[in-house]
Formats: structure tokens, sequence, C-alpha cells
């Protein structure tokens, strides 16, 4: 049996922005995926650690933060899109001012909250621009 504490440390795909990519049509995939939706069965699923670098396709500035997350307002919400491709929403932390589409950034490994007190703090994934 194994802990709590454990199965987060087990998720690479949380800690290390790691997906998959499909040897058949080369396609990369955050989160990963057991099967290629171009190639469906006929293309090979292998693990891929992305690099961690891409640009902002949209964002918003977030001044109501959802409970847990009030001491962090205001800050920024984006759609990154990662260079080979996929894209997710990501927290970027930083200047709201000096965001902007198309600002190149890089991903960062943060604390992304916590429960309660004395909960389990919870790690993973932001991004700065690229330039900090």
């Amino acid at each position: 049996m194994s802990s709590v504490p454990r199965f987060w440390r087990n998720l690479g795909s949380r800690y290390n922005l790691e997906g998959t990519r499909c040897d058949e049509c080369g396609n990369y995939f955050y989160p990963p995926r057991n099967f290629c939706v171009n190639c469906r069965r006929s293309g090979q699923i292998e693990p891929y650690k992305f690099k961690g670098t891409g640009e902002i396709v949209t964002y918003t500035l977030i001044h109501t933060a959802a409970e847990g997350f009030e001491g962090q307002a205001p800050y920024t919400l984006a759609i990154i899109k990662l260079d080979e491709g996929p894209r997710l929403t990501s927290q970027v932390v930083g200047d709201p001012e000096k965001i902007q589409i198309g600002t190149r950034v890089r991903s960062v490994f943060r604390k992304l909250g916590e429960d309660g007190e004395r909960g389990m703090i919870y790690y993973g994934t932001k991004f700065v621009p690229a330039e900090e």
C-alpha cells in the first residue's frame, strides 16, 4: 500500500511536465495519452519530457481569486502553447504588466497550494517570462 505523498511524487506529468509522443505521426500530447488520436491503434505511444518552453496564446488577470489563492491575487492565468505543440492552462508568475499574448515563457517548479493550515502542500509547474 502506498502513502498519499508517494502517490503525488509518482505523478511524473505533474512534476516533470511529462506527456507522450506518437512515433508514427510525431504528435505530442499533454496530459499523456494511451493512444494517438490521429493514428488510432497503429501508432506507438512513448513517454516524452517536454522542454518546458513556449508562448502565451491568451491570458486573463484574476483579481477575485478562488479559495486558497486569495494571497496570490492578482495573478495571471494563461493558455500556453508548448514548443512541441500541446496547449495547457497554467499560472504565469511575475509582473502582470509585463505579460502579453506571444510572450515567451519557461516552466518553473513552484508551490501550487495547500490543504488548510496543516494540510498537504501541492507542488507543480507554473511559468515565468523567459527573460526572467
